[in-house]
């Protein structure tokens, strides 16, 4: 009998099976487009055009075009996995992981709070979110270790940067291009959403918090079992913790502060600080050096490192494939001309709609939207140009057009399958789809209502 129960299928399938269904929405779907200008679109300008429905080589295609879409991002997952490859084969994670569970002796919840502060404040910031694929592998044997499952050490990042993400306070690639398009300042709103934060952060904390004490107090109540995971450390079996792994533990510490450094827009967000302006191409370097460097410090020959490493990339190259394939979809809808139908539609739901109505619609709106456009600064550079223009003949200043936007785009972005950076993280971590849903729909719930009364609040107070 335990055979013939339904399984849920695998992400790449899941991702698959979408493309198939947005192709055929584009047979179903008016092909339409805006007026562009500067590639940004003029509120009031749809039109259709010439259908151009996705067939079946558009299908098999899909993955491959967004593989070309993504590349930067599949390059930096597959360098990540080289640089955790060669880091791994020194001994020193498993080492120093093993001596933060005995120098914790039974306190490793505290990890939880501190650690979803960090990822949170990365995310409201900067708008850490790709970003956090690096930190999985590292973290996920971390919790694992201390007793609880994958799904702890997957929340602590993704729930810990996502909440941060839906309540971004100066996020440059979210909210400080809403608010360019949206006609009002980085600093239109902020008060609001950082009270939002330390809400939705706080929330976050205490749900990842109840899950784990239950779990390490109960292992049958785990959603995928305790120890489930490829990546597991054993503290009875470690390896000593020795200088030389004391220093590579350096290196590989001084390697994500840097990473995180790099990308930080210090001058968009009015700080001091000298800018390097990194993206994915300077983040790859930047893990391909140092697994080189990680690799010279444990004595390693040179075609041992390159075996390792490429054995490294090897190990999430399902990460990778996972991504292209979801940037998939987008290019499908793109190219079948259906992306700024539905945002039309969206614009006519708004129309002729009282100030509160407009806003909590608003936010009803963009979470389907952001199902099909993942993408947090694509869906601000294409809608809010759109739906800020509506704003004002609701009564609605641009700043809460902006909050709406980030907060259903950072809320879906937890849970949908369409998000890279979800079905890489349960790959990495094995664990279901179905599991993470059933997990982590609660949380979802609380966000989307306490949303919806900041929201009425804003309205309320502008």
């Amino acid at each position: 009998m335990e055979n013939s129960k339904f399984r849920m299928p695998t992400a790449y399938t899941i991702l698959f099976l979408l493309i198939i269904l947005v192709a055929i929405a584009t047979w179903l779907i008016p092909a339409g487009a805006y007026d562009y200008v500067d590639d940004v679109p003029v509120a009031g300008t749809y039109h259709a055009v010439d259908p151009s429905p996705q067939g079946i080589s558009a299908v098999l295609k899909a993955a491959f075009s967004g593989f070309y879409d993504a590349v930067d991002v599949c390059v930096f997952i597959l360098m990540v996995g080289g640089f955790l490859g060669v880091v791994m084969k020194t001994g020193a994670v498993d080492a120093g992981v093993s001596n933060i569970i005995r120098l914790l002796g039974g306190r490793e919840k505290w990890l939880i709070p501190i650690l979803m502060l960090l990822f949170g404040l990365g995310g409201t910031t900067y708008g850490m979110w790709e970003e956090t694929m690096a930190f999985y592998p590292l973290l996920i044997p971390v919790f694992l270790a201390a007793g609880y499952d994958a799904v702890v050490g997957i929340s602590v990042i993704l729930l810990g940067a996502g909440a941060g993400v839906i309540c971004s306070t100066v996020n440059p690639f979210a909210t400080g291009i809403a608010a360019g398009f949206a006609g009002v300042s980085l600093g239109d709103g902020i008060l609001l959403r950082v009270l939002q934060w330390i809400v939705f952060e706080g929330a976050a904390i205490w749900f990842v918090m109840a899950y784990a004490a239950r779990v390490k107090k109960n292992p049958a109540r785990s959603v995928v079992g305790v120890g489930a995971g490829k990546i597991q450390a054993n503290v009875h079996e470690a390896p000593d913790f020795t200088t030389r792994r004391k220093l590579i533990m350096v290196v590989f510490t001084a390697t994500f502060l840097i990473m995180i450094y790099g990308v930080i827009p210090f001058d968009e967000m009015g700080l001091p600080l000298p800018v390097l302006g990194w993206w994915f191409p300077e983040l790859s370097a930047l893990f391909l050096t140092a697994g080189v460097i990680v690799g010279l410090m444990d004595s390693q020959r040179e075609d041992e490192i390159a075996e390792t490493f490429v054995a490294g990339c090897a190990d999430l190259l399902g990460v990778a494939l996972i991504i292209g394939i979801s940037r998939g979809i987008t290019v499908l809808m793109n190219d079948g001309h259906i992306t700024d139908t539905v945002l039309h539609w969206g614009e006519e739901a708004l129309s002729n709609t009282g100030p509160v109505s407009f806003v909590l619609l608003v936010y009803l709106v963009y979470l389907p939207l952001t199902v099909l456009i993942p993408s947090s600064s694509g869906l601000a550079t294409l809608s809010v140009p759109v739906m800020a223009p509506l704003g004002r003949f609701a009564g609605v200043g641009g700043e809460l057009v902006v909050t709406a936007f980030q907060s259903a785009s950072g809320l879906v972005n937890i849970v949908t399958p369409t998000a890279a950076v979800v079905m890489g993280a349960l790959a990495l971590g094995h664990v279901p789809y179905d599991r993470w849903i059933k997990y982590v729909w609660k949380l979802a719930l609380y966000f989307l209502l306490l949303t919806l009364v900041f929201l009425m609040i804003g309205v309320f107070i502008g």
